[in-house]
Formats: structure tokens, sequence, C-alpha cells
């Protein structure tokens, strides 16, 4: 690399960050000539990205599951009559709500089909509500964002029609100048606020209902799996009488 190029890499850098910081000069410029009504849409915006942060966090990497990986696994025990096993194996996953939900019906399997259904449901209720905790406020902060820049809206052209009507005409044009910025500011601003927030309560609605699907799959196939294996279960295994080898007993379902 010659000393040509290092000089022109070096200019287009300066240039970029040039261009970086006379775009945050600008927004900050058209921050500070919204007024007062930026002030409720920044409140908004950070409550935003607070619940947006723990929602794609809860959603995508804490609850979340490879859900046939999962299943292929404990089939694997449930098949040859392994309940221990398959609890064990349950247990030692990632603790999310689908998981939860199956452990509360494999620890009921001895009790009964039915048990296992109502526990399977009591798990499912508690799980659920940490899937869909506060996606729903993300709808409300896009709109409250939305009103927010109106307001901003409303008053800045209540500013300019009062210049119009008592100001003179040396002052008028500055006046109706920083009315007409203030309105379209609130509502650029309240606008880019609420477009994000309506988009993300889509995209996380979308995936809480995938999930909460999931786990009612799931819940239906264990329970199919325990009734179409449950002599297995009941007798921990498939025992082979020819190899002499002794079936180990577990407690009897109660039908």
């Amino acid at each position: 690399m010659n000393l040509s190029s290092i000089v022109q890499s070096t200019m287009l850098l300066a240039a970029e960050a040039g261009e970086e910081t006379s775009l945050f000069a600008s927004l900050a410029a058209s921050y500070k000539e919204g007024g007062w009504g930026m002030y409720p849409i920044t409140l908004c915006l950070v409550i935003l990205l607070a619940i947006l942060g723990d929602r794609v966090y809860m959603l995508y990497f804490k609850a979340s599951i490879n859900k046939a990986v999962f299943m292929r696994g404990l089939k694997h025990y449930i098949f040859a009559g392994e309940l221990d096993k398959a609890i064990s194996y349950v247990a030692g996953q990632k603790q999310t709500p689908l998981t939860q939900v199956v452990k509360a019906g494999l620890m009921n399997v001895p009790r009964g089909e039915a048990e296992v259904q109502a526990a399977m449901d009591e798990a499912a209720l508690r799980e659920n509500p940490k899937i869909e905790a506060r996606t729903g406020y993300l709808a409300m902060i896009g709109n409250a964002a939305m009103l927010s820049g109106l307001l901003g809206t409303v008053s800045g052209l209540i500013t300019c029609f009062e210049a119009v009507a008592h100001v003179s005409a040396a002052d008028k044009g500055t006046i109706l100048s920083a009315g007409i910025s203030e309105a379209m500011n609130c509502t650029a601003f309240g606008l880019g606020t609420a477009i994000p927030a309506l988009v993300s309560f889509s995209v996380l609605n979308g995936r809480t209902q995938h999930m909460i699907d999931d786990i009612n799959e799931t819940a239906v196939g264990v329970l199919n799996l325990v009734i179409a294996n449950k002599d297995k279960l009941r007798s921990g295994g498939t025992a082979n009488p020819a190899a002499g080898v002794p079936a180990q007993n577990l407690p009897a379902f109660h039908q």
C-alpha cells in the first residue's frame, strides 16, 4: 500500500466520521427545536427499549429450546419404558416453559393419564404468562408515542396561529418558523418511536403465540406417548423373557 492510498483511506474515514457527527448534531438540533413535546416521546422511547430488550432476551434466548431435538431424546426413554431416565433427561435440559410443562407431566405418570394431563395444564397456566408478559405494552407505547407526537404538533400549530394573530410583522416570520419546526419535529420523532414499537409488537406477539402453540403441541404429544407406552412405563421397560432380564417395577397406573 503506497502513501497516496493511505492518505485516501484516512480522508474517507474522516469524511465518514464527519457525516456521523453531522447526523447526530442534526438530530440534537431537531430534538431541541421540538420543544417540550419531545419529553413524553423520549419517555416512550426509553420504556420501549427496556421492554424490547427484556422480551427479546426472554423469547429468543432464555425460553427458547429446539423442540425437535428435545422430543427426540425424550421419545428414546419413553419408548424404552425408562421413566426415571426420562425425568432426569428433562430436568437436565435448559429450564424453559416447555420443559417445565413436560417435567410436570412426567412426574405424575405413576398416578395415571388424567393426572398427567392435569399437571401439564396447571404447569402451562403457570408458565405461559412468563412468555406473554409485557409484550402487549409495546402496542400501547406505540400509540402513546404517536399521540405524544400529535400533541407536540398541535402545540406547534397553536404557536403559529398565535404568531399570526398577535405578533408584530417583524417577529412573525421567526415565530412561525419555530412553531412549524416544533410541529414537524414532534411528528417525526413520534412516528419514529411508534413505528418500531408497533412492528416489534407484531413480531414478538407472533413469536409468543408460536411458543405457546409449541407448548400445547408438546403437551399433547407427551400425553399420547405416555398412553401409548403405559405398559412399558408401568413395568419399567419391556423385558426379554428369553434373556432372563427382569423388568424394573414402578408404581402402576391408576385407571
